[in-house]
């Protein structure tokens, strides 16, 4: 799939939005991805996971594992996709922590899937979590890196797109110089 695909199915979903808004990692931008609504779209889900699974088919991966909730979906497809279970990790103060059961062995291949990194800091929390358990990352799948080049994990990554989008410190902000309200869509 080339990449003007992977934006034709972003744009008809209608996931890539212009205005000003918060992102999870404090800054500001005009504009955001908001993976939630191309997922929303099994369809689409299914046919852009598989194509980031894809890219990891030959890691012998045996689990995959998403921070909840942004990378629930994408953590089920991609692990769909390889034939391997799918689990996830619940925020509790701040923290990641596997709950419900869930649990990794020494050893256990994981990968790990999330929807959108800007500075990849869940990301690197569940690989974190992951390595708790003894259990080893073998990769990192993300549907969209916005990180412009700043997000480093010491495991393999892959996106589907890297977008090239602003990001500001709120004292920075150009919009917020010119009074334009925040919005805050990670958190809706």
């Amino acid at each position: 799939m080339t990449e003007q695909e992977i934006i034709k199915i972003f744009e008809e979903s209608k996931a890539l939005l212009t205005g000003h808004f918060q992102l999870r990692s404090g800054k500001h931008s005009n504009r955001f991805f908001q993976a939630a609504l191309l997922l929303q779209y099994p369809d689409k889900a299914e046919k852009l996971c598989a194509v980031l699974a894809d890219k990891f088919k030959d890691m012998n991966v045996e689990t995959v594992i998403s921070p909840a909730v942004g990378g629930l979906i994408v953590g089920q497809e991609v692990a769909r996709a390889l034939g391997v279970r799918a689990i996830f990790a619940d925020k509790e103060n701040n923290q990641l922590i596997l709950k419900r059961g869930f649990t990794l062995r020494p050893g256990e291949r994981v990968l790990v899937a999330e929807d959108v990194i800007t500075e990849g800091g869940r990301v690197q929390q569940t690989i974190d979590l992951v390595r708790s358990f003894g259990a080893e990352v073998v990769g990192a799948a993300v549907l969209v890196d916005r990180s412009g080049g700043k997000a480093h994990f010491d495991v393999p990554h892959q996106s589907l797109l890297k977008l090239q989008l602003p990001t500001y410190e709120p004292a920075e902000c150009p919009l917020c110089k010119e009074n334009l309200p925040l919005d805050r869509p990670g958190s809706k």
